[in-house]
This record gives C-alpha cells, sequence and structure tokens, in this order.
C-alpha cells in the first residue's frame, strides 16, 4: 500500500499543527524526495512530548518492530523472510502499514500502540501505482498481465499534510541498540483512490488538522480511535497525477509524466 513517502519541505517554513508551531530548518532530514519502505529508513514523525500539549519532531525507523522481536538478526527475518530449517520458505511480515479497520484486535501487535502510541506521519506527497488491463488486439478481451502506472499524490493547497501513525519503542538485546519504530495507519480508498490502487483499494489514514490534534493528543477511547483511523480524507481535496515509471531511479521522482495511452481519472467530486 503506501510504501513510498516524500517529505520534501521548504526549510524557510515553520511546521505548524493548530497552535503549535516548530522551526524546522535545522531539520535536514525533511528534505527527501522519496522515502522507500522497504529500505526499513528513518521516516520524520510528529511525536507527542510525555503528557503535555506540545510535539517533538523526530525520526522513527520505518517498519513496526513488535517486542518480541529481541535482535536485529530477527528483525532481518521478520522484515525480509527467511529460510527455515525444514528447507520451507517463511514469508516476511509487512508493518511499513497498519490496517485502520484491525489495529485494536485483540492480540494484534499494534493495539497497545494504537491505545497508547500514537504519532503523525508527515509527508508532502505519496507514491502509489495503478493497474491497467489492456485490450488485446486478437481476442478484444483484457489481457492477464497489468501494465502498472505509478502516481504521485498529495493534498491539495498544503505544502504538507499528516498522516495517522503507531509507534513501538524497540532495543536490540544483543548491542543496546534503541530505536522508535512505526506504521502508517491505512483506510479504505476515497473515490480517487480508488481509481488509482484499484487493486486493493486502500490509502494511508490523512488527517484534517483537527482530527491529527485529536490523534496525538486526545484521550479517546477505543470507539473514537478506530473512527479516526478509518477516516477517508475527501477525495475533493486530494491531487494525483502520473510520473515516470523509473521515478525510484530520477532525480525529481515528483516530476509529472504524462501517458498518451491512460486515460484520465475522473476528479468531479462533492466530497
Amino acid at each position: 500500500m503506501c510504501y513510498y513517502n516524500s517529505v520534501k519541505v521548504n526549510q524557510s517554513e515553520l511546521l505548524r499543527l493548530k497552535s503549535i508551531e516548530k522551526a524546522i530548518a535545522q531539520f535536514e532530514f525533511l528534505n527527501k524526495s522519496l522515502l522507500i519502505g522497504f529500505d526499513y529508513q528513518p521516516i520524520p514523525v510528529l511525536k507527542r512530548v510525555d503528557q503535555q500539549t506540545d510535539f517533538d519532531l523526530v525520526q522513527m525507523e520505518w517498519g513496526f518492530l513488535p517486542p518480541y522481536i529481541k535482535t536485529r538478526e530477527q528483525a532481518d527475518k521478520f522484515r525480509l523472510g527467511y529460510k527455515k530449517e525444514n528447507g520451507q520458505w517463511q514469508e516476511p511480515i509487512l508493518t511499513l502499514n497498519a490496517k485502520a479497520e484491525e489495529i485494536l484486535f485483540e492480540r494484534k501487535m499494534y493495539r497497545d500502540a494504537a491505545l497508547n502510541r500514537r504519532c503523525l506521519v508527515l509527508s508532502t506527497g505519496f507514491y502509489e501505482w495503478q493497474h491497467v488491463f489492456p485490450i488485446s488486439k486478437k481476442t478484444g478481451k483484457p489481457l492477464k498481465t497489468a501494465v502498472r502506472y505509478p502516481y504521485r499524490i498529495g493534498v491539495k493547497n498544503r505544502d504538507y499534510f499528516f498522516m495517522a501513525g503507531i509507534y513501538n519503542p524497540w532495543k536490540d538485546e544483543s548491542t543496546g541498540e534503541y530505536i522508535e519504530t512505526c506504521s502508517i495507519v491505512t483506510t479504505a480508498a476515497n473515490p480517487l483512490m480508488e481509481q488509482i490502487h484499484n487493486t486493493k483499494k486502500r490509502m494511508p489514514t490523512i488527517l484534517t488538522d483537527d482530527l491529527a490534534w485529536d490523534w496525538l493528543f486526545g484521550d479517546l477511547d477505543e470507539a473514537r480511535i478506530s473512527e479516526i483511523a478509518c477516516f477517508q480524507y475527501p477525495a475533493k481535496d486530494v491531487q494525483a497525477y502520473t510520473i515516470a515509471k523509473d521515478f525510484r531511479q530520477a532525480l525529481d521522482p515528483a516530476e509529472a509524466f504524462i501517458y498518451k495511452d491512460l486515460p484520465e481519472l475522473e476528479t468531479n467530486f462533492s466530497q
């Protein structure tokens, strides 16, 4: 789902969340055109200062690690998969995203974090693919193999925006390394994102400033946590455009690229 993010914030700006402002010129990590989740690299996050109505702008390792993972070796196996002693392959467990509808499930690894360690993941745009099945000239039917078209998605009239996140402190018991790891919460796609992410039909839980404030500072019960986590940002306020298929290697991943054979998205939404 949301495995590619960008955080390229103008260094002369202040970072604002309602009444709280932070000078950001000192933060070099707010100049990343492309963050790839599968690299498990640091991602900028707003983290609440303990029991205060204030936040710190920090980096957390993208990819939630649960407490039962004790070492980096175990973390690598958890994230990348490994061959068991019997020769069978153990599939990796992806925790870059956490499904909003499931984060509070009993015995779910995310439950305690959703209840007690919510955060905001900063973004200036994320990347997703649309799958299109071309029509065969021979049979007149769609081909079985899709052509993938990448899009960059952002919020209209916003230089940056906030996505719901959850985090967990993690320590390597063999080396003493201490980090905080996080996941981006995802929800069902709005009508625009349904057209782009047309396989799984999901999107990150983008929050309004009011909801971001509540997510970070609110004393929330489970019903309210679930309600905010499942929020769909209005399609009319989201913008998307196609980019080059090799954007991951491009100097400017966000540069627009037009595909003449690709139908335009429906963008006439009332909400």
